[in-house]
């Protein structure tokens, strides 16, 4: 590991620590990142699978994990002597916690605080927005095959853009769910976030079922929702003017680009990508 005394070197090991020091602008001390980071950094490998000898050719100060699902990654870590700061968040004001949390992990402090007061003040003024609106029923699917409405932060997400998601409770891990528990709430939106597939899910991954509900279905790129990172604050953002056709007058907390779908070059790392994804839906999460 590196004994320089200026800010530490970082690798992160979740996409969703990585888009979280890119917010609050620290990107520069992220010396390495996951296949599935959207960030130009060499690459460790996958987000359950990374190849600790590529990692500690980068000589990090200070690894990121996230998730219950990187609880092992984050203990092979420390084994081998790195100094790791794990997050775990359930629900959305956990999520905004961590924010902090990886501030001063990274000796960033008050950029961490300010981006946590940025993210509360958007969802303040985001419910003030839409507190009088007609709240829509929603269902949001965080993988197609099984179906499964999405848990954790999700429904608190749904309810700040002014809907209600009656699948799970907040902090719940996502389930899957069956065409009469859909059809019996008969949701007004639907929203497709299937986990690492950005933006690329067809509205007949639902439609195609059958299912007796006549929705508005929307296509949102995973990381808006799936990832406890600002993009999600964003997320929350776009729900709301889907919901209410409403325009929401705040600037983004992260740049569009950070939502690209990334889509790992190279054998090895495709592999990488494919394993992570199973791995995540076997146990009704998501890539963090």
């Amino acid at each position: 590991m590196s004994s320089s005394s200026s800010s530490p070197r970082v690798v992160s090991a979740a996409p969703s620590a990585t888009a979280t020091l890119s917010a609050m602008g620290a990107s520069d001390q992220i010396v390495g990142v996951t296949a599935h980071c959207h960030l130009k950094r060499p690459v460790i490998g996958g987000w359950l699978n990374p190849d600790y000898e590529v990692l500690a050719d980068l000589e990090p100060d200070l690894v990121l994990t996230t998730d219950s699902l990187q609880a092992e990654v984050r203990d092979a870590l420390r084994d081998r002597g790195y100094t790791v700061c794990h997050v775990s968040p359930q629900t959305l004001p956990e999520v905004i916690d961590s924010f902090e949390t990886l501030g001063r992990a990274i000796e960033c402090g008050s950029s961490g605080r300010k981006l946590a007061e940025r993210a509360q003040t958007h969802i303040r003024r985001i419910r003030d927005l839409t507190h009088d609106l007609p709240t829509r029923t929603v269902y949001c699917e965080e993988w197609g095959d099984p179906p499964m409405a999405a848990g954790n932060w999700v429904p608190e997400a749904v309810s700040a853009a002014g809907g209600t998601h009656p699948f799970c409770a907040p902090g719940d891990r996502s389930r899957e769910v069956s065409a009469d528990e859909v059809e019996s709430v008969r949701p007004t939106h639907v929203v497709l976030h299937h986990c690492g597939h950005g933006v690329h899910v067809s509205e007949n991954a639902f439609t195609g079922r059958g299912w007796s509900v006549d929705p508005t279905i929307h296509v949102l790129n995973d990381d808006q929702l799936n990832q406890p990172s600002p993009a999600l604050i964003d997320g929350i953002k776009t729900l709301a003017e889907w919901f209410h056709d409403v325009s929401v007058p705040e600037r983004t907390l992260v740049t569009s680009t950070s939502w690209e779908c990334r889509v790992p070059q190279g054998r090895s790392e495709v592999e990488d990508f494919r394993d992570d994804e199973t791995l995540c839906v076997s146990n009704h999460s998501t890539l963090n």
